[in-house]
């Protein structure tokens, strides 16, 4: 008989495994679980654990249910069974089922369970059963035993309290009536009291997933010690996501901080002095991703009857913040005569009406931010343009997917629309006094798939250039053609004498505009080396360029017309780069593998320490490093490959953190100075990372 399927998923679950296992809560395959085993766990668990497998493959069902149900309940892990665990292969007995177990003898825990006058159906097998258990569990094994003394048994105590205490991250100050919650199948928790206590009674030991939340707060890390105040806007904490922490008897006081949060409230003023109500507001945070400093949209809302606005629980950082156009139907015909719009435009924060001339707002401590917007009400010029298909290209067919974006003059997409109408063939909008870039392009109803050619194939693009002064402009012709985006020529230098793999490269790019465009990453060029890369058709403008190799190989060098693609962006039109662009490849690679000390490479009782690791190039490159995460249960190393051989330097902090790597004088302030090691091509490096702050 094969196992039953509701055991098989028991026998899976992290906590149970090592509780069976005799590791004492500890992971198993990490080097903490082999020393764990090296001090002899105790003979409770291994006899359970031998027990365990002994009823795999047997046939005597309800005896082996009550067994295991008898040995697992005072471990807290029978109880983990939900009602819609699966039952036992018996249809026809319903009473040989997991479930009818836990209806009948309510297991949490067993010991209250069993009662000869609500279970007479159950109490000889459970008996029999218990009786039979106890001797062969707690029977010492001679061939084991010999030469040492007896151990007290993992059994005797399987439940624990946690306590501890909640504090503000800023100020140090207890935190009452905050939640700490144990998640998963715990699924208990606490509020804190007014000196921000929490106690959590009859927590089965072993590690545990919890979480920390309060209104107004966030379970946030705090900025890791060595970041100054010059450089902690390119070194960012991010949030905790959960603690895991390890339960056991008489452990001490586990301390949780949360950081308060902060607000941005204002109001939008008309030049009408009329109410500013729903006025769309828009609000973008400065991010860290890829190792660069962004802006990223993050919250919008819309403007209350008296014009004001608020967003609230925001983490410390900077902010800007921008108004959506807003059209003015009340006043449409008049006074610019008929047909007329006026609206207002868009607004950054605080008078500017484009990106590049806002001012960022700081947020921190908690603190509320006054931002107020002055709008003024301004004519909307129709702006028309004709759309002209090449020659052959039926405009039935061809504009079914049309689209348009407005930009401005540095190539950063405005939030004004723009329209296509099939009856006339033409493209309209209607924009305020400015200079505009009008792009068109028309995507096939159906793009290819990766790998089966051209990503272009199809696609019809064109622009325009248009100033607004005053008045319409109504006879501007955009005429689209198929654009051919250059290949990315690619090299790959064949330094080893392995053979090439076939896995893909692929080659990503985001926007450098210097606004919220930048935070969305796509695909540029795709393909199996040998041989170039084919590309997607691209919308005109300036880009980085991320590179992702697969089996085996690492960038050596991406340029553009001899330009370093790491260090500047590369400009796109509709034909692709201006320059040819040429990537390079080795298959040499080398590989790292990151350890933590062995003072940290053990997991005791409260909450488990983690760090993030990340190993930057000295060189440039514009391949991203992904930041690691090194933790004792996870076994305490984790190896990187796939990497250019050369020097490093080795950054670990204490905690989640976003690092801005590509900024070189960053990285020079922080008071972490790094680890350097070099890497040699083909071979692993091995490094034990100094865990600082700890």
């Amino acid at each position: 008989m094969a196992f039953p399927q509701g055991l098989n998923r028991l026998r899976k679950n992290s906590f149970c495994d090592t509780v069976l296992k005799g590791h004492g809560g500890v992971p198993s395959g990490s080097r903490a679980a082999t020393a764990a085993k090296s001090r002899r766990p105790s003979q409770a668990a291994e006899k359970l654990y031998r027990s365990w497998n002994e009823c795999q493959g047997t046939t005597s069902v309800m005896p082996n249910v009550a067994r295991i149900a008898r040995a697992l309940a005072p471990e807290g892990c029978f109880s983990r069974f939900s009602p819609e665990s699966a039952p036992f292969p018996h249809p026809a007995k319903p009473e040989y089922s997991i479930r009818y177990l836990e209806a009948r003898l309510k297991l949490r825990p067993f010991k209250t369970a069993i009662s000869p006058a609500r279970n007479m159906l159950l109490a000889p097998y459970l008996l029999m059963a218990a009786l039979t258990f106890s001797i062969s569990l707690f029977a010492q094994d001679p061939a084991q035993d010999q030469g040492q003394a007896a151990q007290p048994t993992t059994l005797d105590r399987t439940l624990a309290t946690l306590h501890g205490v909640v504090r503000n991250a800023a100020t140090g100050e207890a935190l009452p009536r905050a939640l700490v919650r144990i998640e998963g199948d715990a699924n208990t928790g606490a509020l804190t009291d007014g000196d921000g206590r929490f106690e959590i009674a009859n927590i089965p030991v072993g590690p545990q997933h919890v979480s920390v939340q309060k209104p107004g707060f966030l379970d946030r890390g705090i900025l890791p010690d060595g970041a100054t105040s010059s450089v902690g806007q390119f070194l960012v904490a991010m949030p905790a996501g959960g603690h895991n922490i390890l339960v056991a008897a008489e452990m001490p006081d586990v301390v949780f901080t949360l950081a308060s949060t902060g607000a941005i409230r204002g109001q939008v003023q008309l030049s009408t002095g009329e109410p500013a109500e729903g006025i769309a507001i828009a609000l973008a945070q400065r991010t860290i991703q890829e190792g660069r400093l962004l802006w990223q949209q993050s919250a919008t809302t819309k403007t209350r009857s008296d014009g004001t606005f608020r967003f609230g629980g925001l983490a410390d950082g900077d902010y800007a913040l921008f108004s959506e156009p807003s059209m003015d139907s009340d006043l449409d015909g008049a006074p610019g005569g008929t047909g007329q719009l006026w609206g207002y435009a868009s607004a950054y924060y605080p008078d500017a009406r484009e990106p590049s001339g806002l001012t960022r707002i700081h947020v921190a401590n908690g603190q509320e931010t006054q931002a107020n917007l002055s709008l003024t009400l301004e004519p909307f010029q129709a702006v028309t343009a004709a759309v002209l298909f090449p020659q052959g290209v039926p405009a039935e067919r061809a504009g079914t997917n049309l689209s348009a974006a407005v930009l401005d003059n540095a190539g950063r997409q405005l939030p004004y629309q723009a329209q296509y109408d099939e009856q006339s063939h033409s493209v309209q909008a209607e924009l305020p006094d400015g200079s505009y870039t009008l792009v068109v392009s028309s995507i096939p109803p159906q793009e290819r798939r990766r790998g089966e050619g051209d990503f272009g194939t199809g696609v019809l693009a064109g622009s325009v250039d248009v100033t607004v002064a005053g008045r319409t402009v109504p006879n501007l012709r955009v005429a689209l053609s198929a654009p051919r985006p250059n290949p990315v020529q690619l090299i790959v230098q064949r330094n080893a004498m392995s053979p090439m793999g076939a896995g893909p490269v692929e080659v990503q790019i985001s926007q450098a505009s210097g606004w919220i465009d930048d935070s969305v990453v796509a695909e540029f060029a795709n393909g199996v080396p040998p041989g170039p890369l084919e590309t997607v058709y691209t919308r005109p403008g300036s880009y980085w360029v991320h590179t992702q190799n697969e089996r085996g190989l690492c960038e050596a060098s991406f340029t553009a017309g001899g330009a370093n693609l790491a260090r500047e962006p590369v400009v796109l039109g509709f034909s692709g780069s201006a320059a040819s662009m040429e990537l390079t490849l080795r298959d040499d690679c080398a590989s790292l593998q990151l350890s933590l000390p062995d003072t940290l490479d053990s997991i005791a009782a409260g909450e488990e320490p983690f760090f993030t690791v990340y190993a930057i190039p000295n060189f440039d490159s514009t391949s991203d490093v992904a930041p690691v995460t090194l933790r004792a249960s996870t076994g305490g190393s984790v190896t990187l490959s796939g990497l250019t051989p050369g020097n490093y330097h080795v950054y670990t902090f204490a905690g989640a953190v976003e690092l801005a790597y590509r900024n070189r004088d960053a990285l020079a302030a922080l008071a972490n100075r790094g680890q350097a090691i070099a890497l040699s091509p083909g071979a692993t490096g091995n490094l034990v990372v100094e865990a600082l702050g700890q």
